[in-house]
């Protein structure tokens, strides 16, 4: 399928660099359809996308990765935009719940190993759905932290544990936090009001904190630690930029199921 030849996506990276995400978005579901889908956590970003996805392209599936462990403001919000928009947003969810975890690994793994804690309540359930995916929307921005300035606006990667390649979709990867709340204000979109009280970003309860708002975005997840990513945006890698990198990485899945 050309669409998921490297060569090609590097291209339409590119091609789009400087491209409207309506643009961006309407090619992503025009080309890949239903095995298209936007992840979302409701953040500020997130809220710019789904307003410009029930723009262009409506029939665009959502998802939400529910950890058990978010904010009620959260979970209203998820329940506001769906009558908004008039849909039903997908809930990705653990294989095991808070109390079997507590048992399994215990109490507030959290605290002790939260990069853990993030694999099993965030990054497997998130594997899980990507390997059903052709492709997958996310409102990253290059300016939101060190480890997501280099994020390209389509990317291509490997989903883990099927060998199927994955189109990631990064259609806003060039606004501004600023562009953002423009643009929340300028259209009177709801956001999470834990944003009024200082939290730049909101993520599980136990692992976020108010730090102001003229704090960094990523400042108040996981406060007083080096930790600045759950993991479903680190765990697949870097995008493969070459057909060779490609067949290299098949080759290593085909080992593995072997």
């Amino acid at each position: 399928m050309t669409i998921r030849n490297p060569e090609w996506i590097g291209r339409m990276a590119l091609q789009f660099e400087d491209a409207p995400t309506e643009e961006i978005l309407s090619w992503a579901w025009e080309r890949l359809g239903p095995d298209v889908a936007v992840g979302t956590a409701f953040g500020a970003s997130g809220m710019v996308l789904l307003h410009i996805r029930h723009q262009v392209a409506p029939d665009m599936p959502v998802f939400f990765v529910d950890t058990s462990f978010q904010f009620p403001e959260t979970l209203e919000l998820k329940a506001r935009v769906e009558s908004l928009y008039n849909m039903k947003i997908e809930v990705l969810e653990p294989e095991i719940s808070i109390e079997e975890q507590d048992v399994e690994h215990g109490l507030e793994l959290y605290n002790r190993d939260p990069d853990q804690c993030c694999w099993i309540r965030k990054v497997e359930p998130l594997q899980r759905k990507l390997r059903g995916l052709d492709g997958w929307v996310s409102s990253l921005r290059r300016d939101q932290s060190k480890s997501r300035e280099a994020i390209e606006i389509m990317e291509l990667h490997m989903a883990s544990g099927s060998g199927r390649r994955l189109v990631k979709v990064n259609p806003m990867a060039n606004w501004t936090r600023k562009q953002i709340w423009d643009y929340i204000l300028e259209h009177e979109l709801p956001y999470n009001p834990l944003m009024d009280q200082g939290y730049t970003s909101v993520g599980c309860w136990p692992c976020t904190r108010s730090v102001g708002s003229d704090a960094g975005e990523r400042e108040g997840r996981w406060a007083g630690t080096d930790k600045t990513e759950c993991g479903i945006h680190t765990f697949l890698g870097t995008s493969a930029s070459s057909a060779n990198e490609i067949a290299d990485r098949e080759a290593e899945v085909h080992e593995a199921v072997e």
